[in-house]
């Protein structure tokens, strides 16, 4: 989700934590000036801040009272209201920040790219491979978090995606930073996953720069290091003078077990991108093939002659955490297929799912059977298989397959 850049309507007072308020203030940058010790405190904006005559000139000033219980304060929940007013109708992009994180309280993983400024501006294209490579280090989080793989493929790929609905992305007017909000505890799994790989994997390219070795990267791969990560680690880099990511946990709770209070963001630089690379490709190779049985829906068919064996693609309904599937198929076994795209029904085929060709072709494959489904749910996979193509030979590929033939 990203979040809106419309005017903000700040939070209830009534459910802000004053000390989470002074916490995130404090993590954006913003100064304390002064306050009375154990009655309120006093923070004006990173940068806009300025002495003249003696005196501190600023455009924004919040006064935030300490302690809900104190009693200190009889309109203790007006004078935290106008401090969030305040914040909501400030033109610090931080003041949006701090909102966003008292709005949606969640974990913040802070993606930094160092990218040339046009005119005090980044290119289109840049802003939008921070997001994708922002994107793909929450994907690759997930489903490590799933299980240690070197690489995954489309494995997981559903509850990825369910994760990522979790997660508010805030506002990036300058394209060289983006901010994510994760919520806790529903995401605190992948964030921590991300935050350990991230750091095992900087360890790995140190060693790997270092010695000219791949085992670093071969060992890290039960810390969550994995082919997605590093693919979105060379994404957010590439094209840059360095990039980082920062986690920070949400004010409120403790940080996770193992974890510091405070964790060191981490850093790469245009000189890890071969061993990035590298890591990436080894992971892709080294992948083992997973004896499989599929059941699926015949989406593509292909072959070079009239006769013959050719190569399906299967849309996977079960038997493998995959989308689709390439299988060759002998000549029998092609015409099973066939048939059985003709009259709507899925077939099983059972073999090895080889990572060589990214755990999407099924290799030696036996077995192949149609697979009988009551009436209603044949329409609905016919619909399925044919919506938006206009004739049988638009799903062969262009491949032409006469009576005479199948």
């Amino acid at each position: 989700m990203s979040w809106s850049t419309e005017e903000f309507v700040p939070p209830d007072p009534e459910r802000v934590d004053p000390a989470v308020l002074t916490a995130l203030l404090a993590r954006y940058g913003w100064e304390r000036r002064g306050g009375a010790p154990g009655r309120y405190t006093r923070w004006t904006p990173p940068g806009e801040t300025a002495v003249t005559g003696g005196h501190r000139n600023t455009s924004t000033s919040l006064l935030v009272p300490e302690n809900r219980g104190s009693g200190a304060y009889a309109d203790y929940a007006d004078l935290l209201g106008e401090a969030l007013t305040a914040l909501a109708r400030s033109a610090a992009p931080s003041a949006r920040q701090v909102l966003i994180a008292l709005t949606f309280p969640g974990d913040e993983i802070r993606w930094r790219r160092d990218t040339p400024l046009v005119a005090e501006a980044v290119p289109w294209t840049a802003d939008a491979q921070l997001r994708s490579a922002a994107r793909a280090m929450l994907m690759a989080a997930a489903r490590a978090e799933r299980g240690g793989a070197g690489y995954f493929g489309e494995r997981h790929g559903r509850y990825a995606s369910a994760f990522l609905e979790q997660v508010l992305v805030g506002p990036s007017p300058s394209g060289r930073m983006l901010t994510a909000f994760v919520p806790v505890p529903a995401g605190r799994g992948p964030v921590t996953t991300l935050l350990r790989a991230l750091q095992a994997t900087r360890d790995a390219v140190d060693y790997q720069r270092a010695t000219g070795g791949m085992e670093a990267f071969q060992a890290a791969v039960g810390l969550g290091v994995c082919h997605e990560l590093t693919d979105a680690l060379v994404r957010l880099v590439r094209g840059t003078e360095g990039a980082e990511v920062a986690l920070a946990w949400l004010p409120a709770t403790s940080p996770p077990e193992g974890f510091a209070a405070r964790p060191e963001p981490i850093e790469f630089s245009p000189g890890d991108l071969p061993a990035l690379e590298a890591a990436g490709a080894l992971y892709v190779r080294d992948e083992p093939s997973v004896e499989v049985r599929v059941t699926g829906t015949v989406v593509r068919l292909r072959r070079p002659r009239p006769s013959g064996g050719g190569t399906v693609r299967l849309r996977v309904l079960a038997g493998a955490d995959v989308r689709q599937v390439r299988v060759r198929l002998d000549e029998a076994a092609y015409r099973i297929a066939v048939h059985a795209h003709l009259v709507g029904l899925p077939v099983r085929v059972s073999g090895r799912l080889e990572s060589v060709s990214g755990f999407r072709a099924i290799v030696g494959p036996t077995g192949v059977t149609p697979v009988h489904v009551d009436e209603a749910e044949r329409d609905r996979l016919l619909k399925s298989l044919h919506g938006g193509v206009d004739t049988f030979e638009d799903a062969c590929g262009g491949d032409r397959i006469g009576p005479s033939d199948d």
